[in-house]
This record gives structure tokens, sequence and C-alpha cells, in this order.
């Protein structure tokens, strides 16, 4: 099971990147495409092993599914590749080149308010640890175009 790996690195990556804020993540969105190989169910269970006695110990995981797409060098067009994939264009026979569902990102990080209190030491807004995104959606298991 290789999800649990991932969910280790994805831990790593995110607590170190928090530890200067000094709080604790309440979730984590991460964008993972279609060809990826990524089993959303055991990467669930995965991170909830790999965060015990984290800053990400509690946090919620939420996943944007993305679909593959892939173009045709001959005709131009473009559409989804499937499930398994089709590589090569039903139009016109050419090889298709995959432009997206092979993503793993890191795509947002939400801070909890726990020590900090959501706020910076000037009083404002406590910002996110920088590159990381701090929206947070509702939404877990979306399908992302």
């Amino acid at each position: 099971m290789h999800e649990l790996s991932i969910a280790v690195a994805v831990v790593e990556q995110v607590e170190e990147a928090v530890r200067e804020q000094g709080g604790t993540v309440a979730s984590l969105t991460l964008r993972i495409g279609e060809l990826a190989g990524v089993v959303p169910e055991a990467l669930d269970f995965s991170f909830g092993l790999a965060t015990e006695g984290t800053a990400l110990a509690g946090a919620r995981l939420l996943i944007e599914t993305v679909e593959a797409r892939a173009h045709c060098d001959g005709c131009g067009r473009e559409a989804p590749t499937g499930m398994p994939p089709v590589l090569w264009c039903a139009a016109c026979g050419a090889t298709l080149t995959l432009l997206s569902g092979r993503e793993l990102e890191i795509v947002r990080v939400t801070l909890a308010d726990g020590p900090l209190d959501g706020k910076s030491a000037d009083g404002g807004p406590r910002a996110a640890p920088a590159g990381l995104p701090t929206h947070d959606e509702e939404t877990s298991h979306v399908p992302h175009g």
C-alpha cells in the first residue's frame, strides 16, 4: 500500500511548512489525478495513521480528483481518456498527449485557531506558510476539472 508512504511524505512537508506558525492544521486539500494510481479511501486511512502525534493530528483530508484528459496530436481534439485510459484518438487514430490526470499536489492547508488564536504577533490575521493556500472547502473526493 503505497498510500501510506504518500501520506507520510505529505504530512512531513506540511508539518515543516507550518512549524513556524506554531499552530495545528485543521484541514489539508490534495489534488490527485485519476491516473496517479492513488486509492482515495486508502490514502484517507493512511493519512489518519501518518498524522498521529503531529501538527496534523485530527486534521481533515480533502481530495480533489482531477479527470484525465488528453489532446490528439493528429486532429487537435481534446477529450477525457476514460479509465482505463485510451491514449489514441477515437476520431482519427493518432496518439494522444496526456494533459491532466497524473497530479499529486498539496493545494490548500487550513490552520486551526489553536495557540495563535488565528492572529499574528501584531494582532492581524495569521498568514499561511509560504506557498500554501489557506481557503478550505467543505467537499471531499470531489471531481475537479
